[in-house]
C-alpha cells in the first residue's frame, strides 16, 4: 500500500521485454553475413550471446515494485541508510523489515544479507553496502563495487533464486561516478551468467531516469544484441575488462610463478590406464597446482579462442584430481596430492552453517595496503577459543579466504586486549598451516601483528623458528598504529573501535581524526 491507501503496482518481470529484444541492429542476419563477421572481424570479448542478452532487462522504475524473487536493497554497513531506493522498501515492506534488519547486525562494505520480502512483491531483499568512492582509493573502490554485485549474484545462486532485481547500488551520498559505476555493473553480471548462466532466468537493472541514458549507453558493450553491435561496440570498451569474472584488475600485479613441467613414469601411466585415469596432461601442468596456466586460460577465454569443449575437458580434470584421495602412483610425492586434503576442506566449508563463527567478526576483508596487495584484518579479542569449536573457525578462515589468496595479500592481526581466552595455541595455527593450499603461503607477503605483548612475541618467535618454514620474514610487530600506517593507509582499514581507543590511550593522540568505523 503506498501513503495513500491506494494498492502498489507491483510490475511482474515476466511482462517486461528484455534487453535482447529491443535491438534495432537487423538480428536475423543471414548466416552467410554472420560467419562472414566472425571471421573477418576482431571478437569482443563480450561476445554476442542471444540466450545471456534474452536475460538482462534494462526497466526505469523503482525497484521495490518489482514482482521477482529477490530485489537488491543498497545501505549502508549499520543497514539504516536513508536514500530513495531503502525508504521505498522500507515503506512498501512494512515495520517486519526493520525488525529483521536488526538480527543482521549490520553489513560490511561489499557484503550482500538476505531477509524476507515481507509486503513486497519480492519474496526476498539482499541488502548490500556499496563502498564511499575517493579518487586515490580508486582500486579498492573497484573491488568493493565488484564484490556486492558478485556476492548479491552468488547469494542468489546459492538460495535457487530465478529472478533478481538490481537498483544501482552506488548510492549518490557515497559518490561513485556513475558511468564507472555501470562498466562494473554490468560486466560483473555479464560473466557471472556466462558461468552460471544456467541458475538465474532474469536479471532487471531498475534505473531511474538520470540513470537510464548511462545504461543505455553501456549495456551495448557488454551484452551485444546482434554481430553488428558487438563489432561496433568493441572500440569503446575501457581497457580494464577484468578478469574472467569481471573482478577488476591491478596489471602490476599480475606476476606468476612460471610451473615446472613434469612428465608421468611409464608405470604411472599403465596404473592410470587400468583405473581409467588419464595422466596425459601432468607432462604441461603442475600436478601440485592442480590447475593449468590460469593467466593463459582468461586470456583465450576473453579472445573467445578457448572453445567450450576445451573449457570442459580442463573441467573434467581437475575434478578427477580433486577426487584422489590415496594416490595408487608411488612414484608421486606426497606434496603433490595435498591440494587434495585443502579441497575436502573447502568443501566441507561450503557446504557448513557457519554463521555463528561469522557473527564474531573476528576476520574481515578490508581495503588494500600501499603495494594495491588486499588486506584481511584478524580481530584476535573476538575470538573465544575455549568457548567455539575451532575446526569451524578453520573452516570459516578457508571459506572467506580460498578467493583471496589466489592473489597477493597481507594480513593485519589485532592482538589488543587478548585475554587468555583468545590466544590461538600452537596446534591450532600449525594444523591451519598444513591444511591450507601452496597459494596462501605464496601469496601472503606479511603479517601485521599488532599491539603484541612479551609474551606473544616469544610465542611467535618459538612458532616461527621451529614449526614453520618460510613464515619469520613475513612478521612485521607493530606496537602502533602510526607504523602501521606507514604499509597501510588509516582509510584501507575498518578498525574495531576499542583498538582506536586503546591506541589512543597508550599512544598518544598523534592522528587528528580516527577514520570512523563501520560499526560506529
Amino acid at each position: 500500500m503506498d501513503p495513500l491507501g491506494a494498492p502498489s503496482q507491483f510490475v511482474d518481470v515476466d511482462t517486461l521485454p528484455s534487453w535482447g529484444d529491443s535491438c534495432e541492429d537487423e538480428l536475423n542476419t543471414s548466416d552467410t553475413a554472420a560467419e562472414t563477421l566472425q571471421e573477418n572481424t576482431v571478437r569482443s570479448p563480450f561476445l554476442y550471446n542471444k540466450d545471456i542478452s534474452g536475460k538482462v532487462i534494462l526497466w526505469k522504475g523503482d525497484v521495490a515494485l518489482l514482482n521477482c524473487t529477490a530485489i537488491v536493497n543498497t545501505s549502508n554497513e549499520s543497514l539504516t541508510d536513508k536514500n530513495p531506493v531503502s525508504e521505498s522498501i522500507f515503506m512498501l515492506a512494512g515495520p517486519d523489515l526493520k525488525e529483521d534488519l536488526q538480527k543482521l547486525k549490520g553489513c560490511r562494505t561489499g557484503e550482500a544479507k538476505l531477509t524476507k520480502g515481507f509486503n513486497l512483491a519480492a519474496r526476498f531483499i539482499i541488502h548490500t553496502v556499496g563502498p564511499k568512492y575517493k579518487s586515490r582509493y580508486r582500486t579498492a573502490a573497484e573491488s568493493s563495487l565488484y564484490s556486492c554485485y558478485r556476492n548479491v549474484l552468488q547469494l542468489a545462486k546459492e538460495q535457487s533464486m530465478s529472478s533478481v532485481g538490481f537498483c544501482v547500488i552506488n548510492s549518490a551520498k557515497r559518490g561513485y561516478p556513475l558511468e564507472d559505476a555501470t562498466h562494473i555493473a554490468l560486466r560483473t553480471v555479464r560473466r557471472f551468467l556466462e558461468i552460471h548462466g544456467e541458475t538465474i532466468e532474469k536479471v532487471v537493472f531498475a534505473v531511474s531516469e538520470l540513470e537510464e541514458a548511462t545504461y543505455q549507453k553501456l549495456l551495448p558493450l557488454y551484452f551485444p544484441r546482434s554481430l553488428k553491435e558487438e563489432c561496433r561496440s568493441l572500440p569503446y570498451l575501457p581497457a580494464d575488462i577484468g578478469n574472467a569474472e569481471g573482478e577488476p584488475v591491478v596489471p602490476e600485479r599480475q606476476i606468476r610463478i612460471s610451473e615446472k613441467p613434469g612428465a608421468p613414469e611409464d608405470n604411472q601411466e599403465e596404473e592410470a590406464e587400468g583405473l581409467g585415469v588419464d595422466l596425459s596432461f601432468i607432462g604441461s601442468h603442475a600436478f601440485a597446482r592442480m590447475e593449468g596456466d590460469i593467466d593463459k586460460q582468461r586470456r583465450l577465454i576473453l579472445q573467445g579462442q578457448l572453445s567450450e569443449a576445451a573449457l570442459q575437458k580442463q573441467h573434467q580434470r581437475k575434478c578427477l584430481l580433486k577426487q584422489f584421495r590415496i594416490s595408487p602412483f608411488s612414484s608421486i610425492k606426497k606434496s603433490s596430492l595435498c591440494a587434495s586434503g585443502y579441497n575436502r576442506w573447502l568443501c566441507q566449508a561450503r557446504s557448513e552453517d557457519l554463521s555463528d563463527i561469522a557473527s564474531l567478526k573476528a576476520l574481515y576483508q578490508t581495503g588494500v595496503d600501499n603495494c594495491g596487495r588486499t588486506v584481511m584484518v584478524v580481530v584476535g579479542r573476538n575470538i573465544p577459543v575455549t568457548l567455539i569449536d575451532m575446526d569451524k573457525a578453520l573452516l570459516y578462515f578457508i571459506h572467506v579466504m580460498d578467493h583471496i589468496a589466489v592473489k597477493e595479500y597481507v594480513l593485519v592481526y589485532f592482538h589488543t586486549l587478548t585475554s587468555e581466552y583468545n590466544h590461538l595455541d600452537s596446534d591450532f595455527l600449525k594444523k591451519l598451516y598444513d591444511v591450507v593450499d601452496v597459494k596462501y603461503k605464496r601469496n601472503l607477503k606479511a603479517v601485521y601483528f599488532v599491539h603484541p605483548t612479551f609474551r606473544s612475541k616469544v610465542s611467535t618467535w618459538f612458532f616461527t623458528t621451529f614449526s614453520v618454514s618460510g613464515l619469520k620474514d613475513k612478521i612485521h610487530h607493530v606496537d602502533s598504529l602510526h607504523q602501521l600506517f606507514s604499509a597501510i593507509s588509516p582509510e584501507q582499514i575498518d578498525f574495531p573501535p576499542f583498538v582506536l581507543e586503546y591506541d589512543a590511550r597508550e599512544n598518544g593522540p598523534y592522528y587528528t581524526s580516527y577514520p570512523p568505523s563501520p560499526d560506529l
